[in-house]
């Protein structure tokens, strides 16, 4: 469950963000639509956890994140949100395998490389389970970025403009997949977009 109230956000000698509230019900998937510039990133970042609003609040599973302690919010964060940023952010140094396993390490929890290895064969990767993520194409990163986002069985999945940079069938194939594998873990699903050609897509829709 993801929910937020009365929520705000500025930035530096900026005019204040003021979003709607929201409301995503267990394994609802939905879709956050608007123009560049209105605040989509700001808002899955406060959702995230990786902003602090400067008022109201973000719950996930009845949890205020906005209260939690550094300490305390990087590890639910790692257990309970999964997030797909517009550019990955792999460490380049690790392999494939190791950057999940590093996911799994920076939520408190114990390697796990079976998993690592089934999700990696559900996403027909588990051939680049050793391969360094620079060498990966467009779209073999992009799933690396979902099999990320979902390798700790995270109750919300937030994405950002996952599809900005793809053609139509590409852009249709990562939403399928996206919502496949939120499904997979019972995830709410949260896609922050300006593509138009999603809102078919899905049934739930907030514009900003």
């Amino acid at each position: 469950m993801l929910e937020t109230k009365n929520l705000q956000y500025a930035y530096p000698e900026q005019q204040m963000l003021t979003f709607p509230d929201l409301n995503f019900p267990k394994g609802q998937h939905g879709l956050i639509i608007g123009q560049s510039g209105c605040g989509k990133t700001t808002l899955l970042h406060l959702l995230g956890g990786l902003l602090t609003p400067k008022s109201g609040e973000v719950m996930v599973n009845g949890v205020n994140i906005s209260k939690l302690p550094a300490s305390r919010l990087d590890q639910f964060r790692g257990r309970n949100i999964g997030i797909i940023f517009q550019r990955p952010h792999f460490i380049d140094s690790l392999s494939v395998g190791e950057n999940l396993i590093l996911a799994q390490h920076l939520a408190g929890l114990k390697p796990d490389w079976d998993r690592v290895a089934e999700l990696l064969e559900r996403l027909n990767l588990v051939h680049k389970i050793k391969s360094g993520t620079d060498r990966l194409s467009l779209g073999e990163q992009q799933r690396v970025a979902i099999a990320r986002a979902i390798i700790n069985h995270p109750s919300v999945i937030l994405a950002d403009e996952p599809t900005s940079s793809l053609d139509d069938s590409n852009a249709l194939d990562v939403i399928q997949l996206l919502e496949e594998q939120a499904s997979s873990v019972e995830a709410t699903l949260v896609v922050v977009t300006h593509d138009t050609r999603l809102k078919n897509k899905f049934s739930l829709q907030i514009q900003l």
